[in-house]
């Protein structure tokens, strides 16, 4: 079997090294020079030859520095022969341009899957894309994961006997059902409707929130515009309690302390599969590890073993 070598760009070492951790393989060390032209090189500095390489980058802001650094790490990869190479990318940044919602538009999240092809990857392997069928852009094989269990496993530590599992939009409601499957609690959706980046509007709630103690579930919070509207919502009709969850914790422009100044939210959960900015300072942030499923995941491609047992409902 080929030996394993994994490789970290620079938005999120922290994840990478927690990864290796978990394989008990060291992080391989890499290079990044930024020219005079402002131009980026790359050089791995540890052998690739009939490896089996990962490399760990998501795409968080800087999202384009990021995305060309990892494009650069994939064409070294190949250019030193590995036997293989899979972007192991937790956050897929892209995936929510997904469709032409309005004349002339690019569809970025096929581009970008193109890209990352051509540039050398053999397989990819992510975690709780924003728009599912975005799996499909990508002509190499995808394992999507999701952090549903690792959520799931948070709440369960807690009293859940008057509480509700609540989607901010219908686009995320079966994702949000899988997850009150998981806790054995009902489930309720908000009917939203996107105009603008910052503005959404919320019409109505669909299911029984008043008095309950709601779990709101999204896939990832950027500037929280959805999730501050939803807590207007839920104040309406007099929930007892929100805790605010998330997979993908960007909070861009304050939005955490935004959402933490609210006296109506009880906790903020999210996963580390982006770094979260201000997490020190949020007394309000549980932030919970994805690093062993996806050692699990790493592990598992590399063995050839199955990857699904990692999202299958148990």
């Amino acid at each position: 079997m080929h030996e394993i070598t994994i490789f970290s760009g620079s938005a999120h070492r922290e994840l990478a090294a927690a990864i290796c951790h978990h394989l008990d393989v060291p992080l391989a060390p890499s290079r990044v020079t930024r020219f005079a032209n402002d131009c980026l090189e790359v050089q791995l500095l540890a052998n690739c030859r009939e490896r089996d390489v990962f490399v760990v980058q998501p795409l968080v802001p800087p999202v384009q520095e990021n995305l060309v650094e990892l494009l650069l790490m994939l064409d070294a990869a190949r250019g030193a022969s590995a036997a293989r190479i899979t972007v192991v990318m937790p956050h897929y940044a892209y995936a929510r341009s997904d469709k032409k919602n309005a004349p002339r538009i690019s569809i970025a999240g096929r581009l970008v899957a193109d890209l990352l092809q051509t540039a050398g990857a053999d397989r990819v392997l992510t975690m709780t894309l924003h728009s599912p069928q975005v799996h499909g852009f990508f002509g190499v094989p995808v394992d999507h994961l999701h952090a549903l269990h690792e959520l799931a496993g948070h709440f369960r530590g807690s009293d859940l006997g008057n509480s509700v599992v609540v989607s901010p939009d219908l686009g995320n409601a079966k994702e949000a059902s899988r997850f009150a499957r998981l806790l054995g609690l009902p489930v309720a959706a908000a009917a939203k409707e996107r105009l603008a980046d910052d503005k959404v509007v919320i019409s109505s709630i669909i299911g029984d929130v008043a008095g309950k103690d709601v779990v709101v579930l999204d896939d990832e919070i950027a500037r929280g515009s959805t999730i501050l509207e939803l807590l207007d919502r839920l104040a309406e009709h007099h929930v007892a309690s929100v805790r605010v969850a998330c997979t993908h914790g960007l909070f861009t422009d304050g939005a955490l302390a935004r959402i933490g100044e609210r006296e109506d939210v009880a906790e903020i959960v999210c996963t580390n599969t982006v770094p979260v900015p201000g997490a020190e300072r949020a007394a309000k942030l549980t932030v919970l590890s994805i690093a062993p499923a996806l050692a699990e995941a790493v592990r598992r491609i590399h063995n050839g073993e199955s990857v699904s047992v990692l999202f299958e409902e148990h």
